[in-house]
Parts: C-alpha cells; sequence; structure tokens
C-alpha cells in the first residue's frame, strides 16, 4: 500500500463538504428508510387480511405496564407507539426544525419563502378540497388528514430515480415537507387534542422554562434535558394535549451551540494525528500509550465539536428511520380491505385521496409560481418549473402524518378504515405520479 507523501493533502477536501456530506448522509436515511416503510405497510396489509387478522388486531389492544408500585402506567401497545414511540420521532422533527432555521433552508427570509409557502399552498388547498369533496359527508373532523406529507416516503420514491434528480430539488422537497410538519403540529396541538387540565399544563410549561434556562446558561448535559423532557411528556398526556408535540417543545430547548470553534477543531485534530503516528509510522497489534492518549483526546474534541442538537438528530435519526416509522406503519396500516365501513367507499376515502393527490399538486405548484412571479423568492438553481410540478405530485404522500392524525380525527371503526383506504390510496397514486412523470422530465432533459 502506497501513501502520499504530503499527508496534510490528503485531508484536503472542497469547501461545501461540511454542508454537502451530511445533507447527503440525511438523504440516504431518509431514502432507506422509505423503502422500509413501504414493506412494513404491504406487511400489515397482508397480515391484517389473512387467516392472522385477528391476532393482529388483538395483539396491538393489549395493555403494557410501565413502572413500579410506587409509579405505574398502563396503555394498550397501540398507544405506546403513537403516544410514545412517536414523541420521538416528533422530538426529532423538532430537532430538524431547529436547525433548518438557525443554518438551513429556513435560515433566511429570501431562502425560505418559497418552500414556506408551497408548504402553505399544500396544506390549505387539500383541507379546502375536503370540504369539497366531503361536503354532506360523514368524517368532516378529518380536514387536517390530507395536509400531511411523508418525507421518508417523498425522498424515498425520488432515491429510485437515481443520480439524475438534482440535489436542488431533494433540498426544496426536504424543505417545504419540514415547514408542512410544522403545519401538522399545530393542527394537532389546536385541533386534535382533548379537554385540557391547566394546572398539569402549567407544570410543564414551568419545567420546559427550566430546559430553555440550562440552554441559555450553557447546560449541555443532555441526560438533564431527557429525564425533565419525560416527565413533560408525561405531564402533556395527563393534561389533554396530545404528547407528541411535547417532543417538539422539548427539542427546541436542545443547545444548538458548540464548545470549541471548528478552526480550533481541525488545528488540534491535526495535533493529535502527528502524535498518534510520528514519521514513520510503524505497524504494531498493538498501540502505545502516546497513541491512546492522542485517541482520547480526538474524541474529546470529536465531542467538543459537536452540538448537543446534532449530536441528538445524529444518533436518534437511524433509530426513528429504520425502528419508529417502520413500526408505526405495521401497527397503523392494516386496513380489512373487505371489512366494516368500506361499503362507504366512495365518500371519505375518495375525499381523503382526492383531497391529497389534487390539493397538493394544485397547491404546491400555485403558491411557489405566486411566490415567484410577485418577486418573493426565486427557484434554485437547476431547477425548473416540471421539476416543481413533479414535488408537488410527491408531496401529495401523506402516509405517517396522516395516518397519525387520523387516529386522533376519528374514534369510529368504520371512519378509521375509511380515511386509512383514502391514505394508502392516495398516497401511492401521488407516489406512482411524481415517480413516472419525473423520470420522463428527467429522461427528456439528459437527451
Amino acid at each position: 500500500m502506497s501513501y502520499s507523501s504530503n499527508p496534510k493533502r490528503d485531508f484536503i477536501k472542497d469547501p461545501f463538504d461540511n454542508i454537502r456530506q451530511p445533507f447527503l448522509r440525511f438523504l440516504k436515511i431518509e431514502s432507506s428508510g422509505g423503502i422500509l416503510l413501504i414493506v412494513a405497510t404491504v406487511a400489515a396489509l397482508i397480515i391484517a387480511n389473512s387467516g392472522w387478522a385477528s391476532y393482529y388486531e388483538s395483539f396491538w389492544k393489549q395493555d403494557f405496564t410501565v413502572g413500579a408500585d410506587f409509579f405505574k402506567l398502563t396503555k394498550p401497545i397501540i398507544l405506546w407507539i403513537n403516544d410514545g414511540l412517536m414523541a420521538i420521532f416528533f422530538f426529532l422533527v423538532g430537532l430538524e426544525i431547529k436547525r433548518e432555521l438557525l443554518a438551513g433552508e429556513l435560515s433566511s427570509p429570501k431562502k425560505a419563502a418559497l418552500p414556506i409557502i408551497a408548504a402553505i399552498g399544500g396544506m390549505v388547498v387539500p383541507a379546502a378540497l375536503f370540504f369539497v369533496f366531503n361536503r354532506n359527508g360523514q368524517g368532516m373532523e378529518g380536514w387536517g388528514i390530507p395536509m400531511a406529507t411523508d418525507i421518508a416516503f417523498s425522498l424515498g420514491i425520488l432515491s429510485l430515480l437515481g443520480k439524475r434528480v438534482p440535489i436542488a430539488l431533494k433540498v426544496f422537497l426536504v424543505a417545504f415537507a419540514i415547514v408542512d410538519d410544522i403545519g401538522a403540529i399545530l393542527v394537532i396541538a389546536v385541533f386534535y387534542s382533548a379537554d385540557i387540565h391547566w394546572n398539569l399544563l402549567i407544570i410543564a410549561f414551568a419545567l420546559l422554562a427550566i430546559l430553555f434556562i440550562f440552554n441559555a446558561t450553557n447546560i449541555r448535559y443532555i441526560p438533564f434535558y431527557m429525564l425533565i423532557g419525560w416527565v413533560i411528556w408525561y405531564l402533556f398526556l395527563k393534561a389533554g394535549i396530545h404528547p407528541t408535540i411535547a417532543g417538539v417543545l422539548i427539542a427546541f430547548s436542545i443547545p444548538s451551540t458548540r464548545k470549541i470553534k471548528l478552526r480550533d477543531f481541525s488545528f488540534r485534530m491535526n495535533r493529535n494525528l502527528e502524535d498518534f503516528c510520528n514519521e514513520p509510522c510503524e505497524e504494531s497489534i498493538t498501540l502505545n500509550h502516546e497513541q491512546l492518549a492522542s485517541i482520547d483526546n480526538m474524541q474529546s474534541q470529536i465531542d467538543k465539536v459537536q452540538s448537543p442538537l446534532q449530536q441528538l438528530e445524529h444518533t436518534l435519526h437511524g433509530f426513528v428511520t429504520y425502528v419508529v416509522m417502520p413500526l408505526f406503519a405495521f401497527a397503523n396500516a392494516g386496513v380489512i380491505l373487505n371489512g366494516t365501513g368500506l361499503s362507504s367507499f366512495e365518500t371519505l376515502t375518495l375525499s381523503i385521496s382526492g383531497s391529497l393527490v389534487l390539493g397538493k399538486i394544485s397547491g404546491i405548484l400555485i403558491f411557489s409560481y405566486l411566490t415567484v412571479r410577485l418577486g418573493w423568492s426565486a427557484l434554485p438553481n437547476n431547477i425548473k418549473w416540471p421539476h416543481v410540478l413533479g414535488a408537488g405530485m410527491l408531496g401529495g404522500i401523506g402516509f405517517t402524518m396522516s395516518l397519525f392524525i387520523s387516529n386522533l380525527a376519528y374514534d369510529n371503526i368504520v371512519l378509521i378504515n375509511q380515511a386509512k383506504l383514502g391514505i394508502l390510496m392516495g398516497s401511492l397514486l401521488a407516489a406512482l405520479l411524481g415517480y413516472f412523470y419525473l423520470k420522463f422530465v428527467l429522461a427528456k432533459e439528459t437527451k
């Protein structure tokens, strides 16, 4: 094996790598997570419509207890997933929103205008269409269902198109999906929460204030935030506000500053690397004391250069993408296709699927066009209007957040089945439209 005569030259990178590489890793995780979501959904549909259907349904309804004699919390398994594990999902969403507001596509008015207004169009128009399609029908309280976009599914579809997809299009899709998540969170907090117990909520906000004081005083010890955070989650649960909202609020209290500057980090790492392997660097089965000390020092510097926000986001991303979301899909997507309530297939089901597809496409495209036309923003580099139209189609993939809202909107199994089928139909149609349309557009551009 040969080595460069100038080791420092081996570490020279594109100056934009520190921006590009984390985003590409994010895309890779989300894209593969979308494929896993598809597998979990198909598995749920197959089992729910097989001889195992009764076991599938009864399993999720079984009670599961956490705690001891002095403190117990007993809930069905399905609620531990939807209220507990999904709180971690929303916590991660909150971290992503905070990062985008501080240093991402939402960090300046000019950059943020296009995805924000596109997302607003992608929420307002589907909700309005739902009222039009479902007028005089049952389930009007489910108007928030078609407002959502599933970022994992949509990026998963984009990944199938390969490297021909402009990075700027993926960034645009991620940005407006994150704004879409903010809208969905507000809808859940305001319209889909139960009767509020204000005394518990006041205690929860007092604890949340303590976390923000920790942040302001530069207390960075993550276990403090997590311990108090779970107490806040419990208080939200008992107060009547959906506990996943607690996950978002706690995320905004997590410190986003690093302990050392990047230039200092680079200098110290290079110095430790020189101490680790003095010239000539000899191979040895074991490391000597100086090398072990260099590794410890480098690990310390790595911990200091990562803010708690980015550290948590990096740690949780894989768990949420590969465990929480597929488990949620497997537990919630099992619609019995010949079961109760599907005789009214043409009402709520078609209202939701039609609002998802038509509402997202028209809302995202029209509001984006008006934003650019009025001079509030401009299309990103290498992005054309056919790309925006394709992104609007993929925006109709509601899935995770839509299923979540449907569980909050309805308590009638008839309406739940109709809503879930509408979500699956609309999301599938949006995925197929987006995939084949963008495949045609991108192939035409490469000729």
